[in-house]
């Protein structure tokens, strides 16, 4: 009871406190709008849009590891040697760990064709 009430008043903090909220990370120079009428995307704007959520993706495959290597940490150590509970947690430490080595080969690949061909794979661009 005595942990409710500063967790209660930590977290309404987040609703009193008015901070600005932008919806892109990037900024939304002349290649995304139209630079007669700012209010007027391009055709371009997918590519500040494409890069914004590629940011937030890989952001909550960093977060995901993260969780999944905590848990499954904490599976371990809670597993008193019984083999289900350790074979579980084993199990999770492992998808952790094959997902963000995937994710950095996969980005090695990338980079290891850009680096053979000249030809910039890491960007995305819409030709005019």
């Amino acid at each position: 009871m005595k942990l409710i009430i500063p967790l209660f008043i930590f977290f309404s903090l987040f609703f009193i406190i008015n901070n600005q909220v932008l919806a892109q990370g990037a900024v939304w120079d002349n290649t995304c709008i139209s630079a007669n009428d700012p209010t007027v995307p391009t055709i371009q704007g997918f590519e500040c849009l494409f890069e914004n959520i590629l940011k937030i993706i890989v952001t909550i495959m960093g977060f995901a590891f993260l969780a999944m290597f905590i848990m499954g940490g904490f599976q371990y150590m809670m597993s008193n040697n019984d083999p289900k509970a350790v074979a579980g947690a084993s199990t999770t430490l492992t998808y952790a760990v094959i997902g963000i080595v995937g994710a950095i080969i996969s980005w090695l690949i990338l980079w290891s064709i850009q680096n053979f061909t000249g030809i910039n794979v890491t960007v995305f661009k819409i030709p005019f």
